[in-house]
């Protein structure tokens, strides 16, 4: 699901006609049966949105000071989820929602969007984007930040984007003449 989601759309209803929507550019997957996920070793009052319904938030605190904003994924009762690492926002500074905690802040998300599930009804959802453009342009890697099963390849990006939180090594940030957005971009 976490590279499925590349080039897809996060959208916030603002009011009525007005919309903040910008493309899914970086993830990174979390599963129960490794150590990183918060659902390894139990199942607690905390974690448990991570183990409920596929396409809710799962929205935590991280250091105390930064919400980090998951989309439950898999099965029920499963703990498994997708980190959103970074948005590209069109007509908006490349690096306002790039990392967890820029993204919860642009999006306005935290806590109390725990458990919400992604829907139009509901003010948030993810809609299918131009993933058929940008295929070949998603990079795997290691997860970052973690210190636990950080060598496993779950994390992806779109490697023709200004907006990730940090590259690979020796891939470089491409020009702005060179950086991929929709030919169709649209906020709802």
């Amino acid at each position: 699901m976490a590279p499925d989601l590349i080039g897809c759309f996060l959208i916030k209803r603002i009011s009525k006609n007005k919309f903040l929507s910008g493309v899914i550019v970086e993830t990174e997957a979390y599963s129960e049966e490794e150590a990183s996920c918060h659902g390894f070793s139990t199942r607690t009052k905390r974690n448990e949105t991570l183990f409920g319904e596929p396409g809710c938030f799962y929205i935590y605190l991280s250091y105390g000071i930064y919400h980090c904003i998951n989309i439950v994924t898999g099965d029920k009762d499963w703990a498994n989820g997708v980190l959103l690492r970074s948005i590209a926002i069109k007509g908006e500074n490349e690096r306002i929602a790039s990392g967890p905690g820029l993204l919860a802040k642009r999006f306005g998300l935290n806590q109390s969007h725990n458990n919400l599930l992604l829907s139009p009804r509901n003010g948030f959802w993810v809609r299918e984007g131009v993933n058929s453009e940008i295929k070949e342009n998603i990079v795997q890697t290691t997860r970052i930040g973690i210190s636990q099963a950080k060598d496993i390849p779950w994390r992806w990006y779109l490697e023709s984007s200004r907006s990730i939180s940090k590259r690979v090594k020796g891939d470089k940030t491409p020009s702005t003449d060179k950086c991929w957005f929709p030919s169709s971009y649209e906020g709802s």
